[in-house]
Parts: C-alpha cells; structure tokens; sequence
C-alpha cells in the first residue's frame, strides 16, 4: 500500500471555482475487447461499459471511463477505508477476468490523483492550458478526454455542469495544482 502524501495541502476556493483532491478513491485499469470481456464486466459490475468514444457510464456504486476501444478506468463514486488497498470487485474482476485470459485488471488507484474543480469558472480555467476545445464538451454530462494540461497529460470528466474531475498521475499532481492555483488566482 501507498504511503500516501498528498500534493493538494488544502481546498481552495477563488471565485467562481472549488478545488479539492477527493481521495482516497478505486481506481482499477480494465482492458479487452470480447464480448464476454464485456459480459463479464457488466454482471459483475452491474454497469455497462462504455463503447462510444470519450462517453462515461455510471451506477450506484462506480463510473467507468471510456480511454480507448479496449481501455475503460473504472473509479468508485465513493471514498474507499485510506488503510486498507484490497478491493473487493479488484479481485473479483482479477479471477473472472485476468486469470481466465479475458482480459486485464490493474489496480492504478496510487498512480493516479482525483482533483474536482467545481464552478462557473471550470472551464476558463481549462482553457487557458488546455489545446482541447471545451465548446461542445462542457454542453454535454459525461463526456470525457485525454489530453494535456499546463503541458501534464490529464484525463478529463464531465461529471455535472461546471463539475470536472481530473485525473493526473502521482509524479505530476504537484506541478498541476502549482499551475492550478497560479492560474485560478487570475481569472
């Protein structure tokens, strides 16, 4: 298990804009491409998968993230117990799914941090060190997009209007919430 330190100190709030890291959160890798891959993952997960491109799905308890045709990241909508890195869908998903040659699960919860930004102001502050166009993507709930921020690979989800999550990886997070914090103070 991660001895984990966050990079995000505190909340903070400017106008027009929350940030916080919401941890500590499931975050599982899953790849394949068959159908009972698929099928697999729905009976056990009771969701299905997403198969348009940059679109989530949710449930009560997980949403899944569309990265590629045979790449979703499914995340809990819940925090999860800080001290203990077991989940029980992991392995449930690791024996009906890797070891019967499905597919695989890898557990990436400590690789990737979880940072929401809530308020009007989500994408002004996207805009100003993203390439990617948020004109048709902040209209929409739930889409998604892997792109690059103040020059940090991020994955992007549109959860609600102006509620985004970011997804960064561990070694960057710090970086990403220095340009964060500089760029929301001048907005």
């Amino acid at each position: 298990m991660l001895n984990y330190n966050s990079s995000i100190k505190e909340d903070k709030s400017y106008t027009g804009l929350a940030i916080k890291e919401i941890y500590p959160i499931m975050k599982l890798n899953l790849r394949g491409k068959s159908r009972d891959f698929l099928s697999t993952i729905g009976k056990n997960i009771n969701m299905i998968l997403p198969l348009e491109s940059n679109t989530s799905s949710s449930s009560d308890k997980y949403t899944s993230l569309w990265l590629s045709p045979d790449e979703w990241m499914v995340v809990s909508n819940n925090t999860i117990d800080e001290e203990n890195n077991n989940y029980e869908i992991e392995s449930l998903l690791f024996n009906k799914i890797s070891k019967t040659n499905l597919g695989a699960v890898t557990d990436v919860s400590d690789q990737f941090v979880l940072i929401n930004l809530k308020g009007e102001k989500v994408f002004d502050l996207l805009s100003t060190g993203c390439p990617l166009d948020f004109g048709e993507f902040k209209k929409k709930r739930g889409p998604v997009a892997q792109t690059l921020l103040a020059q940090v690979d991020i994955i992007v989800h549109h959860r609600e209007l102006n509620d985004v999550n970011l997804y960064v990886r561990r070694s960057f997070s710090e970086h990403l919430m220095s340009w964060i914090n500089d760029a929301a103070s001048r907005l």
